[in-house]
């Protein structure tokens, strides 16, 4: 009885392990190109290391078929594939070529055996019975997310198959985006030219692994892998391209990777190949050595097939079928279901028997491959995936510079300071080309400068600029002139650059710095750096004449107005003591003191008499009578008062008027230069300047523009030498608009010409790049740093003040003041002598009238002729000796008359 008990258990046990058991060997065929020697490895090592596996189908082992095929030679996979099915296989793995994939897909769908494949499929569906590890517009997205965290705007699209179209598709619909198919054969140089016009410095490059290479080797021949170029390279085996020979070209070359070379699994599995080929006699080059991304995608498609067999929850049977007959295998629609749906929850089944797509509480299965997270969605295809973005450093060492996710989408790792820290290394002991033009004292030329070469024909502050900035650096650097001399304006019509903004964009020139004004227009199309120097624009002009002095000049401290009411005040002032001296009693006194009671009393301040007071007081001089009465005094004194500020305000005011030089300008800003017609003026022909009052929107600058469009001849100029040359010939007939820094230079060197008005704009000078140009945050800082430590002061203090021709003005205009800012001449108080002789000849011809009337009373009092009298008066004159003369007598006519006239005598009297 005990003996049938455990038989009988025996033989459930058996058959509860049968249900869900699978073949002792499970074969899986594998179809290979004939240049898939690496994925063919992959394929075969992923076999040996899931059945060295012990928690991995402990029960089963796998046994891989390999078939080698041509390269689309469909008919020969296909002969492959049917007698991998007759000897019974659990999944077919493979081919990469195109043609050949599809026709086995479409074989593998009829027998209903899973079919994976680990090649790039541009399709967007699946067929039920297949799955693809790559997902073509998940890649797209990851390389839109990449660019678009590059701040590309514009670049050019290489592509090598139809295939790179789905992938790219997403580029082209935000970006203006250039497309070109690379030709067939080996040579892209003719294709790489004619990219070469569009101007474009971005690039991203969609070729097999194999070509990549070489499209940058010819890249390069043709001069587009430049310090400015920029290259994405969308395979996924960047970090197997031989990227040495561009290592010293300073090129950004960017790419990504699925599978991380230092990670320890890969590592080992390398390993592993190598020691079982030596075990097999067989050395491994050194090539297929490295893991390339669809060996490695081989390798866990085999490893996830494992794994979905190992969980299984059914009996498999894999049969032996026949491409000419009707049957097909049951389970490969459970098996192929599984694996799409593992990495989420295992798929619960319907009443029919089949499996239905909605997770359940079962457990959570994960497969981590070299890969990295394998999980499909419910197409089929693997779209969730991580990638590393990297960039080519120093000598072609690949660096990690971030990650990409389908949900995080594009992140760089690398900060500012690492960026700058890389640009700077790149620009070590680097020639860069400077462009330039000759304007004083920016770039110019020495005076021996056809007996030298190079750079040592050059010097002035910009020059300097550059060598300062150089030894910060590290970079080494080439002066040249530019071709036309002109700094760079758009053409209207055609949209094009010249000058030095032109070279710039051809890349002709690595920085150009001379007098360039960053304007808004130049900024879209080339990099500035920080501005090294701020200006605006002024006017510079004719010095103006000295103005003759006037003869009056004295007379310039007051206006007219202030004469004016000085004298009236004078006058009443004057006439105002006169009737408050007549009010006032005590200014009625005794003429004679020694009378006691006098019948009469005199007032002092006649009319006459207080005019001379007021007029005496107010020169300084006094006067010989003074006010008695408390109110004349207040009035008086209220004079001295006014006198006092007047005199003294008079007195400062007069040693400027007399000892400073008044200028004589006809122009004093730019509104009047607006307001006239006789002074013309001008600009330089498509500079900065040019362009401000060309696209102001001010009123008098938009007058000013009008005026100087419309003159004939034109007021334009090719140069601002020839503007100032202008302006010195045209005898205060032309002024010319320019950067006051320009204007500061040139009036320290031609005396004769002066800066007027203030700035009438704000501006800036820079170091102009290419557009994109890697250099601009490193040639920014490095102005930056010169202009705190002040070595931009000492550079200008050096060149303005100290250079060629400097200082002439300055030590004229000191030598002037020291030799004559106090004199004054003729011309300066003439007025003064003139006032003075007229006075004396007012006294002159007063004292005549006087003599005259004298005469004529004498000779009426003397009964004698008015000539005679005269005669008499003139020769006792003209004797010039002794200072008293006798009171003439005579009898009084009335009591009134005084007894004697003063200054008449007898003719008959002789001095004792």
């Amino acid at each position: 009885m005990k003996v049938t008990i455990i038989s009988a258990l025996i033989v459930f046990c058996w058959c509860s392990l049968r249900i869900f058991a699978l073949p002792d060997e499970i074969n899986i065929g594998g179809i290979f190109d004939a240049n898939s020697v690496v994925q063919k490895m992959a394929f075969k090592y992923a076999v040996d290391l899931v059945n060295r596996d012990r928690d991995t189908l402990t029960r089963s082992r796998l046994v891989a078929k390999i078939a080698d095929v041509p390269v689309d030679d469909s008919f020969h996979a296909s002969k492959k594939v049917c007698a991998f099915l007759k000897e019974g296989v659990a999944a077919i793995f493979g081919p990469q070529s195109e043609n050949t994939a599809n026709h086995i897909q479409s074989m593998c769908d009829t027998m209903r055996v899973p079919h994976i494949q680990t090649r790039w499929d541009y399709r967007l569906t699946r067929n039920e019975y297949s799955i693809n590890l790559p997902h073509p517009p998940s890649l797209g997205k990851a390389y839109y997310d990449i660019i678009f965290k590059l701040q590309w705007r514009n670049f050019v699209i290489l592509y090598d198959s139809v295939e790179g179209l789905v992938r790219l598709n997403q580029l082209s619909k935000k970006w203006t985006v250039t497309m070109r198919q690379l030709p067939e054969g080996d040579d892209y140089r003719p294709l790489l030219k004619d990219i070469r016009r569009f101007k474009t410095t971005h690039f991203v490059l969609d070729v097999a692994q194999d070509k990549v290479y070489e499209v940058l080797r010819q890249a390069a021949q043709i001069g587009l892998m430049r310090v400015y170029d920029n290259y994405f390279i969308t395979s996924l085996d960047f970090n197997l391209i031989n990227l040495e020979e561009f290592k010293d070209s300073g090129t950004n070359i960017t790419g990504i990777q699925l599978v991380d070379p230092h990670k320890p699994e890969l590592k080992k599995l390398i390993d592993d190949w190598v020691i079982g080929e030596q075990r097999a006699g067989w050395v491994l080059p050194l090539q297929m050595r490295r893991m390339t991304t669809e060996a490695a995608l081989m390798y866990d498609a085999v490893t996830l097939f494992a794994k979905t067999l190992h969980d299984l929850r059914e009996a498999v049977e894999i049969p032996r079928l026949h491409c000419e007959s009707d049957n097909s295998w049951q389970h490969g629609n459970s098996i192929i279901t599984d694996m799409k749906w593992y990495s989420w929850y295992a798929p619960s089944t319907d009443s029919g028997g089949g499996n239905v797509f909605t997770p359940n509480q079962l457990s959570y299965r994960k497969v981590d491959g070299i890969t990295g997270f394998i999980k499909f969605n419910t197409e089929g295809f693997r779209s969730d995936f991580n990638l590393d973005i990297l960039e080519m450093g120093q000598n072609a060492i690949l660096q990690k510079v971030g990650t990409w996710t389908l949900t995080g989408k594009a992140n760089f790792t690398r900060t500012w300071q690492q960026t700058e820290d890389a640009v700077e290394l790149n620009l070590q002991n680097r020639t860069l080309i400077v462009t330039t033009a000759i304007t004083p004292p920016y770039v110019m030329l020495k005076d021996d400068h056809e007996q030298r070469k190079g750079n040592d024909k050059f010097e002035g502050f910009c020059f300097d600029l550059i060598h300062e900035i150089s030894l910060l650096r590290g970079f080494n650097y080439t002066f040249k002139k530019v071709e036309d001399d002109s700094y760079g304006s758009k053409n209207r019509e055609t949209g094009e650059w010249d000058g030095i903004v032109r070279e710039l964009l051809d890349h002709k020139a690595d920085q150009s710095i001379v007098d360039l004004t960053i304007t808004y227009e130049r900024e879209e199309a080339v990099d500035f750096s920080m501005p090294f120097m701020n200006l605006g624009i002024s006017i510079i002009y004719k010095k103006p004449q000295k103005k003759s002095p006037s003869l009056f000049s004295f007379m310039s401290p007051f206006s007219a107005d202030v004469w004016i009411y000085m004298a009236t005040a004078y006058l009443g002032v004057s006439v105002l003591l006169f009737i408050l001296a007549r009010m006032a009693p005590d200014e009625w006194d005794c003429p004679y003191p020694c009378i006691e009671e006098p019948e009469e009393l005199e007032n002092s301040f006649t009319l006459l008499n207080s005019m001379w007071f007021i007029i005496g007081t107010f020169l300084c001089q006094g006067a010989d009578i003074a006010p008695k009465a408390v109110s004349t005094r207040i009035v008086a004194s209220i004079w001295w008062f006014f006198t006092l500020i007047m005199i003294s305000s008079y007195t400062a005011n007069l040693a400027a008027f007399l000892t400073v030089e008044r200028m004589d300008s006809p122009v004093e800003s730019a509104e009047d230069l607006a307001k006239q017609t006789k002074i013309k003026y001008g600009c330089k022909m498509g500079g900065s300047t040019y362009s401000f009052f060309r696209d102001s929107s001010i009123p008098t600058y938009q007058r000013m523009w009008s005026a100087m469009s419309n003159a004939r001849p034109t007021v334009f100029t090719k140069s601002n030498d020839a503007g100032v040359e202008r302006v010195s010939k045209s005898d205060g007939q032309y002024a010319f608009l320019m950067e006051s820094s320009s204007i500061e230079y040139v009036v320290e060197r031609k005396c004769e010409l002066t800066q007027v008005g203030g700035l009438l704009d704000s501006k800036s000078y820079g170091i102009a790049l290419p557009p994109n140009s890697p250099y601009t945050g490193a040639i920014s800082s490095a102005v930056l740093k010169l202009k705190e430590s002040g070595k931009l002061y000492i550079l200008k203090t050096q060149w303005w003040k100290k250079g060629k021709g400097n200082g002439n003005c300055q030590r004229e205009a000191s030598s002037a003041k020291s030799s004559s800012a106090a004199e004054l001449g003729l011309a300066n108080v003439g007025g003064v002598f003139v006032v003075l002789i007229g006075g004396l000849g007012i006294a002159t011809f007063m004292a005549a009238c006087e003599f005259m009337w004298n005469a004529r009373e004498l000779a009426t009092d003397e009964r004698a002729s008015f000539c005679e009298e005269l005669t008499t008066e003139v020769k006792f004159i003209a004797k010039c000796s002794g200072n008293s003369k006798p009171a003439r007598k005579k009898p009084p006519s009335t009591p009134e008359e005084p007894l004697c006239t003063y200054g008449s005598y007898n003719t008959n009297y002789v001095h004792p």
